[in-house]
């Protein structure tokens, strides 16, 4: 049943966001900051910043299970446990796999967190740029189809958002991965250091660095600083790091711009026949069931890359029968993810005298791509590239049989140090990697599920041999001992850098987006989270999301002043 329970008038915004993630966070701030009324819709519960932090100053022992997943937990989380971010402390940003299912056509583990700040409370927080070896690989290769922008079109917008939400990080001049607007980096330790110089003697392709990271070192905005307790997937009360709930969501609420609706599941796009453009958006209230429309000129659709996919959809009018924008046969299709979880550690013998002084760094080492960028550096097995992040640390204790002080003792005594790399691999866009809507199994609202069929390649395969024999050997030459190599092969979905199901292009025949994230069929709906990428790359995505939407934005306001939307 549909109730229009408020007047069309005031159900109206200037602008309506859906989602309140990473990208969604920066569509509010940016478009009230600009001056327009804006509606943020997000499907899960509200989670105030700080107060609703309810774990972030517990220690270990103040958990009935000492951290652990319970049985009952893996059986209620089984996709969402596998997570390294999940944990006891954590358990409540993420979504329970029973209660939101999807198919599995092939393995895929999709991750999410259903709340306002959506997964900004919960990732990684590694912020890399990317390059013109990025945007230009399409075209040059031939897999996917050719980005519209380059690195000169988002390099401005790139420096606008670093510069709003602190990044630290140190400049290294490679040319692909640019430097950033940094403040202080994070300081490697005496063994990174060490095998840092190593790398540096014996390859003139490859230097480790440490991570560019999303937290403030240094007092910034009123925020931070941050205070390496590492503790970040719970939320950050002192705002160290960047989240939606800590900086872009209160910037847009001080505007009086804001209203924000938790609890409201987007079910599609409204599209006016008549005006030939979005004229909103249709919601299903998770407390009542009952459904709310609300109109808008700008509707910008946030809800992650999988997300957004299901809602174009599920968006069909006679103008669009095969869903939103959906000319072109692209949407849901070209799905990607990163492919990791293999790569290298070993042992490392001295600096027995030496151990941390900061604290637990929420970060760790980085070496960019050194594959493909070159000719020099390129490869007949396999197209594009990788990078690693990884650390070296110490163990806790010796070994040690029994209880009491004996085992106090032992743990008090720092072990054997060692170190790890672990790659970041791209994922090319395949037509057949993809997500359509399962009608026959419905969740339980009653709409249609996902299916989703997506997998690894041959591509993907190469490279992922290159990179564990790539891993032993910077370890090796970095004086590592007993160097071993590892390949877990997660399925896709598992690095939580799901893109691509509503890809950018400069041919409205073969993408769902023009240069400017705008619905080439519909130019007032713009798509800025993953779902509008038209490749990978290996870097974390994140920035890229936030730069592209806050440009998405100023020319959104832009056309919108000039009468265009």
């Amino acid at each position: 049943m549909h109730l229009n329970i408020r007047a069309e008038k005031e159900n109206t915004y200037d602008a309506i966001v859906v989602g309140s993630g990473i990208s969604g966070g920066w569509a509010a701030k940016e478009l009230c900051e600009k001056g327009l009324k804006t509606l943020v819709l997000e499907r899960g519960r509200n989670v105030e910043h700080i107060k609703d932090y309810t774990t972030a100053m517990l220690a270990p022992w103040e958990f009935p299970h000492r951290l652990r997943n319970t049985l009952e937990v893996r059986e209620d989380y089984p996709i969402q446990s596998q997570c390294y971010a999940f944990d006891e402390a954590t358990q409540q940003f993420w979504v329970n796999d029973k209660e939101n299912p999807y198919n599995q056509v092939k393995p895929f583990n999709w991750l999410r967190g259903y709340q306002v700040g959506g997964r900004s409370l919960m990732w990684g927080r590694q912020v890399y740029r990317w390059s013109d070896i990025d945007f230009e690989a399409n075209a040059k290769d031939g897999f996917g189809t050719d980005w519209p922008i380059r690195y000169k079109d988002i390099a401005p917008w790139y420096d606008y958002v670093e510069t709003y939400i602190g990044i630290s990080g140190q400049a290294e001049g490679l040319p692909q991965l640019p430097d950033g607007k940094f403040l202080k980096a994070m300081e490697m330790n005496c063994v990174e250091k060490h095998v840092a110089a190593r790398i540096k003697e014996r390859f003139n392709d490859r230097i480790i660095t440490i991570g560019r990271a999303a937290h403030v070192t240094e007092k910034h905005n009123d925020r931070g600083p941050c205070q390496f307790r590492n503790l970040c997937a719970r939320g950050c009360p002192f705002t160290g790091y960047f989240s939606s709930n800590g900086v872009t969501l209160p910037a847009a609420a001080k505007t009086g711009n804001l209203t924000l609706r938790p609890d409201s599941i987007v079910l599609e796009v409204l599209y006016d026949e008549q005006k030939g453009k979005a004229s909103g958006v249709r919601i299903l209230d998770a407390h009542t069931n009952q459904t709310v429309d609300y109109y808008a000129n700008i509707i910008f659709l946030n809800a992650s890359t999988l997300g957004t996919a299901h809602i174009l959809l599920n968006s069909v009018s006679n103008r669009f029968p095969n869903g939103f924008g959906n000319d072109s046969e692209q949407v849901g299709h070209n799905l990607m993810d990163h492919h990791y979880g293999v790569g290298a550690w070993g042992e490392f013998e001295g600096f027995e005298d030496q151990y941390y002084s900061s604290g637990r760094r929420p970060n760790g080492i980085y070496i960019p791509r050194f594959r493909n960028i070159s000719e020099a550096t390129k490869r007949k097995d396999y197209v594009r590239g990788f990078g690693y992040q990884g650390g070296a640390d110490r163990d806790r204790g010796l070994p040690y049989e029994g209880i009491g002080a004996g085992l106090k003792d032992a743990l008090s005594v720092p072990g054997k140090w060692s170190m790890g790399i672990g790659s970041w691999g791209e994922h090319l866009p395949y037509y057949e990697n993809k997500v359509t809507l399962n009608k026959n199994k419905k969740d339980k609202y009653g709409l249609p599920t996902l299916d989703i069929d997506c997998s690894f390649k041959e591509n993907e395969l190469a490279m992922r041999k290159d990179m564990a024999e790539s891993a032993k050997e910077i370890l090796e030459a970095g004086g590592l001992k007993n160097v071993q190599t590892y390949d877990g092969m997660p399925p896709p979905g598992h690095c939580i850098h799901e893109m691509g199901t509503a890809r950018m292009g400069r041919d409205p025949k073969t993408s769902v987006l023009n240069g400017w994230n705008q619905v080439h069929a519909a130019k007032n709906v713009f798509v800025t989270d993953g779902a509008c990428m038209a490749s990978s790359a290996c870097q974390n995505p994140s920035i890229t999301y936030m730069a592209l939407t806050a440009r998405a934005c100023d020319h959104a306001v832009s056309e919108l002043k000039k009468g265009n939307l």
